[in-house]
């Protein structure tokens, strides 16, 4: 598959604002996303990924045909949840539905499994959000659960579901 996962570099912020600047994209992520979302805005994501803590913040760029098609981080927990982190990702809408997400999902989780202590990655993808929740069974994880009217996004209260993938079981 012509798709890799990459650190950030501030050139990419052209095509990450471009990318986020789709409703559509934006629907099915949490707020606090500007929209529009201009290259400003992108490039200072991109600096608060390249500086972000390195023991805590694991942020790429997902590259396919050429172009920065999405992007994709965990997050660890902090406290007693050390251990545990979350993952997050989105592709933009002209690339849906090639496998560019499910690449970069078991790319990136194996790639913590492989260079860090955590234990534990889960994932909150909306109920409705099917294709996600797609992307995470193909990718081995497993579903705990319904989160019942767990989020409100644009103006709705939503259902999320919690999907989580455990050391030793993403071979």
């Amino acid at each position: 598959m012509d798709c890799e996962i990459r650190e950030w570099r501030l050139e990419d912020s052209g095509s990450l604002a471009h990318q986020l600047n789709n409703p559509n994209v934006l629907n099915n992520l949490r707020d606090g996303i500007p929209y529009p979302y201009t290259e400003r805005d992108a490039e200072d994501f991109i600096r608060s990924m390249l500086s972000a803590d390195v023991d805590k913040v694991f942020a790429f760029a997902v590259v396919a045909e050429g172009e920065v098609v999405g992007s994709i981080s965990v997050s660890r927990c902090e406290n007693i949840h050390f251990r545990t982190a979350e993952l997050g990702y989105y592709i933009g809408e002209e690339y849906w539905g090639k496998g560019y997400a499910t690449y970069a999902v078991t790319k990136v989780c194996r790639y913590i499994f492989d260079n860090t202590d955590i234990l534990r990655i889960f994932a909150e993808p909306f109920a409705y959000n099917t294709a996600s929740c797609r992307v995470l069974e193909k990718s081995g994880f497993q579903l705990e659960g319904v989160l019942k009217s767990n989020a409100q996004k644009n103006g709705k209260v939503l259902d999320m579901k919690m999907y989580a993938l455990i050391r030793g079981e993403n071979k």
